[in-house]
């Protein structure tokens, strides 16, 4: 086994479980975390993740993924170039669609939180790992390293790792990461803004937990629909964003428990009990007379931010 997963109240967690090879994804890795990837999504009891690696040394140490020995060196470069006019169906860039569907199966982004806790080197597929699948990053101060890792090899990746380097931290670092292909150590990655947060070792999974717990407490729907709106729509014009937004909202608030339970807790000045449940179709609204019609607009005026 490549790959760990297990659940415990709430929380996901998948440590890829590959030690001697430096948790490297090879070819079982890889096939075993895009299942583990697909359980966690749809998994209903599950409502965080945390991604991390096996052993105090490395998170993921790249990609391996070699075809089968028989292969001779003229198929791999004849497959390499057919690839790049005939891809096959259910792939996304040479990947098998994976869990979401758009970044292939190596590199997911599910609807759920995924807190990154990163116990050592993220390197290559790796670091593009946890730029394109976690969402909050937590790294150990002793341990954690970060590097692209291919540059210095002659290529520029087939991973989408620059493309979402440079959306996610300044202009500057971004290309310091790219054009020189140095490691670099936690305290840097706090500095640019690639991670949230450095603890120490010993502290990783602890600190990781605890804010998992606390997102295991919050309204599941909205939490999932907050990340589905960030990650789809944040490179839209921001007006069709917002109307986006808007209609989540009111899908929310209207056909889910939780936005009663949160409008109820609060008057009632008690602690939410978040379920993700959905309400029932239910009788439409009666008609209204002229008259009630206008008291409603009015209302509605004045409740105009």
């Amino acid at each position: 086994m490549g790959v760990i997963y297990n659940t415990k109240d709430g929380i996901g967690y998948i440590t890829i479980d590959n030690p001697k090879k430096a948790n490297i994804l090879d070819r079982e890795t890889s096939n075993e975390i895009s299942e583990v990837w697909n359980e966690a999504w749809e998994d209903r009891d599950v409502r965080v993740i945390i991604l991390t690696g096996s052993g105090d040394k490395y998170f993921c140490a790249g990609h391996n993924l070699a075809t089968r020995p028989e292969v001779t060196e003229e198929q791999r470069e004849r497959i390499r170039a057919e690839n790049a006019f005939w891809p096959l169906s259910g792939t996304v860039n040479g990947a098998r669609t994976g869990a979401s569907g758009h970044l292939g199966d190596h590199y997911p982004q599910i609807w759920k939180p995924v807190i990154g806790a990163i116990n050592g080197w993220a390197a290559g597929a790796g670091f593009y790992s946890m730029l394109t699948s976690t969402d909050i990053r937590i790294a150990s101060e002793e341990n954690a390293k970060f590097k692209f890792a291919l540059l210095s090899q002659g290529w520029v990746g087939g991973g989408p790792g620059a493309t979402y380097l440079v959306r996610q931290i300044g202009y500057a670092d971004a290309m310091r990461i790219l054009l020189t292909d140095e490691p670099f150590d936690a305290k840097e990655a706090l500095r640019i803004n690639l991670i949230n947060e450095v603890v120490p070792h010993e502290s990783l999974m602890d600190r990781a937990e605890e804010i998992a717990r606390h997102i295991v407490s919050l309204p599941p729907l909205a939490v999932r629909m907050m990340k589905e709106f960030v990650i789809r729509f944040r490179d839209i014009p921001v007006t069709e964003a917002w109307r986006v937004q808007t209609l989540m909202n009111s899908l929310l608030t209207q056909l889910s428990q939780d936005g009663e339970e949160g409008r109820n807790a609060f008057l009632e000045k008690r602690k939410p009990n978040f379920t993700g449940g959905i309400l029932e179709k239910g009788e439409p609204y009666p008609e209204l007379t002229k008259e009630e019609r206008e008291i409603l607009d009015e209302i509605r005026r004045e409740q105009l931010g």
